[in-house]
């Protein structure tokens, strides 16, 4: 396993009386690919901003290689910083805003021409050394903000929704650039996003986070299908969330129905969270199933029908490959293994932390 490239221990920040930061404990593993995913205001820039030194916590601890780095300034760090605003230099020409940092470290100019043409290969584009910022595309100026950052060799590269100002066919592909670039440079990536998509294509690790704290951390798959709380399950993807009563290990009641599971250790009688994904809801014909229902909406989503059904009182979300039309009577099925519970927080401040860290 790899060891921590990166490691924040305590880590607090508090703007204008906010606190955006609340002791957060962090470990980033060398070649990692690791996205910090949540909400506006969840602390997630500040979190990368205070990795790269541009903002100081008010306590804690910033540990680079086992070495204390909370007081080095940014250009003392070994990593380079992409922003969502490219900060190219419009007066220099592509080959001087790639060579800018390396000109600065005094290096020789056979030695910063070899890594021009180097960059711009890996980034896919040979020939554009003399070309100025204003003729290119938002996605080829984003290209090049990567370069600058990748000749200077950083352990790690900080991405701050780098691609955030692109349309969506070019946001798809920089995702795809940017894995590529990863496993070729062996490069730590930490990357700030609010787009669950970008978080789940890309990322090795996602730190999801809200008001401060961490809610979750794992692969892709883990978050998605094993969300360990409400905020998480309703952040990344669709989720039915529901109100239910655990009588008892692997059995839980929604909407006086009961409905076998495969959790444990919530007690008899508690009331919690269920959360359903929607393409986990199947629809059989009336009688077949668990909870009577009626499809209320119906949208064709290309892979997929988006549907509601209202049963229970509760309008369910359902994907399926299988059409049914509004005002079919269905009935809901949910495979025991689908059926996700959760403790309920008791307050708000339990609902910020995760109440199941």
């Amino acid at each position: 396993m790899n060891p921590s490239l990166i490691r924040l221990e305590g880590v607090s920040k508090t703007f204008d009386n906010t606190k955006v930061l609340d002791e957060l404990d962090l470990s980033i593993k060398e070649n990692e690919f690791m996205t910090l995913l949540g909400p506006s205001g969840c602390g997630k820039t500040t979190t990368l901003r205070i990795i790269g030194g541009f903002e100081k916590p008010d306590t804690g601890k910033v540990y680079f290689d086992g070495k204390d780095i909370t007081g080095a300034a940014p250009n003392k760090r070994p990593l380079n910083t992409v922003f969502q605003k490219y900060a190219l230099f419009s007066h220099m020409n592509i080959a001087e805003n790639i060579a800018f940092g390396l000109k600065i470290k005094g290096k020789s100019k056979s030695y910063i021409d070899d890594k021009i043409k180097y960059a711009l290969k890996l980034v896919n584009l040979d020939g554009f050394e003399k070309r100025s910022v204003a003729s290119l595309s938002g996605g080829q100026q984003q290209r090049i903000a990567i370069a600058r950052a990748i000749v200077n060799e950083p352990k790690v590269l900080l991405l701050d929704e780098p691609l955030g100002a692109l349309d969506l066919k070019l946001r798809q592909d920089m995702q795809y650039e940017l894995i590529r670039l990863k496993n070729e440079l062996g490069i730590t990536f930490v990357y700030v996003t609010h787009d669950q998509e970008e978080a789940l294509t890309m990322s090795d690790t996602i730190v999801v986070m809200n008001q401060g704290y961490i809610q979750q951390m794992g692969t892709p798959e883990d978050i998605y299908n094993e969300p360990e709380n409400a905020f998480v399950a309703d952040f990344i993807g669709d989720s039915n969330i529901i109100d239910g009563l655990m009588l008892k290990d692997e059995l839980v009641e929604m909407f006086g129905v009961r409905f076998p599971c495969v959790d444990k250790g919530f007690g008899t009688n508690q009331p919690v969270d269920v959360v359903i994904r929607p393409e986990d809801v199947e629809l059989l014909e009336p009688g077949k199933g668990s909870l009577e229902g009626v499809v209320s909406h119906l949208i064709f989503k290309g892979v997929h029908y988006e549907m509601e059904v209202m049963a229970g009182g509760f309008e369910w979300l359902v994907h399926s490959t299988s059409c049914f039309p509004v005002g079919t009577n269905v009935s809901i099925h949910v495979d025991p293994f689908n059926i996700q519970i959760m403790k309920k927080p008791e307050s708000e401040d339990e609902e910020a932390v995760g109440v199941n860290e």
